[in-house]
C-alpha cells in the first residue's frame, strides 16, 4: 500500500513537471522574459549658480509639487485622459497643457515633451496651495498615479536678467546656457530606485534604492549689479528707439571674463518650473542675442581695416582726401549723408568715420589681389566662435572670393529664376527692377569677388556678420595689448561643503595681427571718438577725467529694415569692455552710443537702477 502510495505520488509529482516544463514550458519562458528591471533616476539637489560675489543668480526652494506617473496612466481604460481632465480641474488648467507635459519624448513627438525616464515622476504642477495639495493626496481613488509631494525646485532671484546665459534644466537636465554647459557639476550624482516592472509596464516590486549626492556650485564672473545695469539700459534703448532686439556685453578686458550679457528679447526661465505648453514653447524668444544673434558690423569694423592698412604699408600718420564719394568700377560708394570731410589722416578716419578713405584703401588692396583685410578680420577673431563656455555659440562670416563662389553656385537656380520672373510680390516697384536688374547681372556672372564686395567689406558690410561677443573680444584685444581670450562666465566650481573643485581660467586663443605701434594708434583714435567724434553728442557732459572711455560708432545698413546701431567701447579703470547693439536702432551714435554711456555711468554708479 505505501509503495503504491509512494509510486502514485512520484508519477502525479514527474507529470506535473512535465507539463510545466515540455508542454507550457515556452509560455513560462516567455512569461519569465517580460519581468524585467527597470532604474529609476533620483535627481539630486541641483547645484546653485552664484554671481561673482557670492549672490545666487540661481538656487533652489522646496515647494509642493504634483508629479504624474506615465505608466500608471499608461495602465488607464482611456490611457489617462480622464484622470488629467480631473486633475487640470483641481489644478484650474486645461487637459491640453497637462497632457502636453507628461508625454514622452520620441523620434515623430514635436518639442515639448518629457525627455526623462517614463519611470519617474513627471512634474506638471509647482508650488500648488495647500487645500489642493490635500484634496488631491486624499482623493488617490479618484487620481491614480498622481501625487504631491516636497521637491527643490530652481529660482530665479533676477527673473529676466541673463535669461539665456543662465539656461534652464529640463527633466532634471540642464537644457541649455550654464545649466547645460556646467551640467555634469551642477547635477551632482543621481540616486536610482530599482523597480520590478511586468510585462505591461507596471512597477511590481522595488528592488533596491541608492540615494542621490547633491550637485556642486558654480561660481560665475557675473556682476549681478552690472547685469541689472545693462539690462535696464538696453531695454530703455530699445523701447525709446523702437528696436526689435539686442544685446550688451561687458567683459574684463585684461582677462577674458564675462561681466554681464543681456539680451532681448528674453523671458523668465521660471517658465519651466512648470514644463510648458507646446503653445508657450513657441513664444519662447530662446535665441540669446548676445552670443548666437549675429549682425553687420558698420564702422565698428574699421579697427581691423586700419590694422589691415597698417600690415599692408600704408602710413598711419599720412594724410588721405576724405571725398563725398568714391568710384569702384561703375558704382559711387559714398560717404553717410555724403559728406566732404576733406583730407586728414587715418586717426581722423576713426574719428569722424570717414567711409571713402576705407573704400579707397580697399579697392587698392583688391587691385593688387591681397586678401589682408580677410586676414586681419580673421586673426582679430572673427569669422570663427569665441569658443565661450556657452553652447549654441555662432561664428559670424568674413566673406572672401571663395565664399562668395559657393554661396553663388548654391543659390543660381533661385537667382536665375528670379531674373527671368523678377520679383512680382514686391509692391515698391522701384525697388523691384533694382533687384530684378541685380539678378539679371548676377545671373551673367555672379560668384566673382569684385571691388564693390571689399569696398563693402572695409565699412563692415557686404556679408559680413559679428556677435556682439565676438566684437567685445576682439575690443577687450585692442584695450589689453592684443591677447585675444576666449570668453568665460565659469569662475570656479565649489562642493556644497566650500572646498573648491577647480578655477575656470579663459585661455589665450591668440594675439591681434597688429604691432603694439598700430593698437597704441587704435587706442588713442578711438579715446576721442566719445570727445570730438561721431559719439561726441551721445557723451556730452561725461566725466572722462573719472574713466575715460574710448570707443567706436557702428551704422549697418539692413536691406528692408532699419538701421542697425553699434557701439564698442572699452576703459582702463575699471578695465572693462562694453558693446551694444540694438537691431533697427538707427545710428550708432543715436542709439547704441547713449546705452553705453548709460552703462558706464550706472558702473560708476552716476545712475539709479529702476
Amino acid at each position: 500500500m505505501l509503495r503504491l502510495v509512494a509510486t502514485a505520488m512520484l508519477a502525479t509529482l514527474l507529470g506535473r513537471l512535465w507539463f510545466l516544463q515540455v508542454v507550457n514550458g515556452a509560455a513560462y519562458v516567455r512569461a519569465a522574459a517580460d519581468v524585467r528591471v527597470r532604474s529609476v533616476p533620483l535627481p539630486p539637489t541641483r547645484g546653485q549658480i552664484l554671481d561673482v560675489t557670492g549672490r545666487p543668480l540661481v538656487t533652489n526652494t522646496t515647494r509642493p509639487v504634483v508629479t504624474v506617473d506615465a505608466m500608471a496612466l499608461a495602465h488607464q481604460p482611456d490611457g489617462g485622459r480622464a484622470v488629467l481632465t480631473r486633475l487640470g480641474e483641481a489644478l484650474g488648467r486645461p487637459y491640453r497643457q497637462l497632457a502636453e507635459k507628461v508625454r514622452l519624448c520620441g523620434p515623430s513627438v514635436p518639442q515639448p515633451c518629457w525627455q526623462g525616464s517614463p519611470y519617474e515622476p513627471i512634474p506638471v504642477a509647482r508650488d500648488v496651495s495647500v487645500p489642493v495639495a490635500l484634496q488631491i493626496s486624499e482623493r488617490q481613488q479618484d487620481f491614480p498615479g498622481v501625487r504631491t509631494e516636497p521637491r527643490p525646485i530652481r529660482v530665479y532671484p533676477y527673473g529676466r536678467a541673463a535669461a539665456h546665459t543662465l539656461g534652464y534644466v529640463q527633466g532634471a537636465k540642464g537644457r541649455d546656457g550654464l545649466e547645460a554647459a556646467y551640467d555634469r557639476d551642477l547635477a551632482g550624482r543621481a540616486g536610482r530606485t530599482d523597480v520590478a516592472v511586468d510585462n505591461t509596464g507596471r512597477v511590481t516590486r522595488t528592488i533596491r534604492q541608492e540615494p542621490p549626492v547633491p550637485g556642486d556650485t558654480l561660481v560665475t564672473s557675473i556682476d549681478a549689479r552690472v547685469q541689472a545695469i545693462a539690462e535696464q539700459a538696453l531695454g530703455e534703448a530699445l523701447a525709446s528707439g523702437g528696436g526689435s532686439s539686442g544685446a550688451a556685453v561687458v567683459l574684463e578686458s585684461a582677462t577674458g571674463r564675462v561681466v554681464a550679457l543681456a539680451g532681448r528679447p528674453a523671458y523668465d526661465p521660471s517658465v519651466w518650473t512648470d514644463g510648458v505648453t507646446a503653445r508657450e514653447y513657441r513664444a519662447l524668444p530662446l535665441l540669446s542675442q548676445a552670443v548666437q544673434g549675429e549682425w553687420a558690423p558698420g564702422s565698428t569694423w574699421k579697427v581691423t581695416s586700419a590694422a589691415a592698412a597698417a600690415a599692408a604699408g600704408y602710413g598711419l600718420g599720412a594724410t588721405y582726401d576724405c571725398p563725398p564719394g568714391y568710384t569702384v568700377g561703375d558704382r559711387v560708394f559714398r560717404n553717410f549723408a555724403g559728406a566732404d570731410l576733406g583730407p586728414m589722416t587715418m586717426h581722423g578716419a576713426l574719428v569722424r568715420s570717414c567711409d571713402t578713405i576705407f573704400y579707397r584703401l580697399a579697392d587698392r588692396l583688391w587691385r593688387r589681389g591681397s586678401d589682408a583685410l580677410q586676414r586681419t578680420a580673421r586673426g582679430f577673431g572673427f569669422g570663427r566662435p569665441t569658443g565661450v563656455d556657452l553652447p549654441g555659440e555662432a561664428a559670424g562670416a568674413v566673406p572672401d572670393a571663395a565664399s562668395k563662389r559657393a554661396q553663388w553656385r548654391a543659390t543660381r537656380a533661385e537667382i536665375c529664376r528670379r531674373s527671368r520672373e523678377g520679383y512680382p510680390e514686391m509692391g515698391d516697384r522701384a525697388r523691384a527692377a533694382y533687384l530684378t536688374e541685380l539678378a539679371r547681372e548676377n545671373c551673367r556672372g555672379g560668384g566673382v569677388w569684385r571691388g564693390g564686395d571689399a569696398a563693402n567689406f572695409a565699412i563692415g558690410q557686404g556679408g559680413v556678420l559679428v556677435t556682439p561677443l565676438q566684437l567685445a573680444r576682439a575690443y577687450a584685444a585692442v584695450a589689453n595689448g592684443g591677447t585675444l581670450y576666449s570668453p568665460r562666465v565659469g569662475l570656479k566650481v565649489v562642493r556644497p561643503g566650500g572646498t573648491t573643485v577647480r578655477t575656470i581660467t579663459p585661455p589665450v586663443t591668440g594675439r591681434l595681427p597688429a604691432s603694439d605701434a598700430t593698437l597704441r594708434f587704435l587706442r588713442q583714435a578711438l579715446g576721442q571718438v566719445p570727445r570730438t567724434g561721431t559719439a561726441a553728442g551721445a557723451f556730452k557732459g561725461f566725466p572722462f577725467g573719472r574713466i575715460a572711455v574710448a570707443g567706436k560708432t557702428g551704422t549697418a545698413e539692413s536691406f528692408g529694415r532699419r538701421d542697425t546701431s553699434w557701439f564698442a567701447s572699452f576703459a582702463p579703470d575699471p578695465g572693462y569692455t562694453v558693446v551694444v547693439v540694438l537691431s533697427e536702432g538707427g545710428r550708432g551714435a543715436e542709439g547704441a552710443a547713449p546705452a553705453a554711456r548709460a552703462i558706464w555711468e550706472g558702473i560708476l554708479g552716476l545712475r539709479e537702477r529702476r
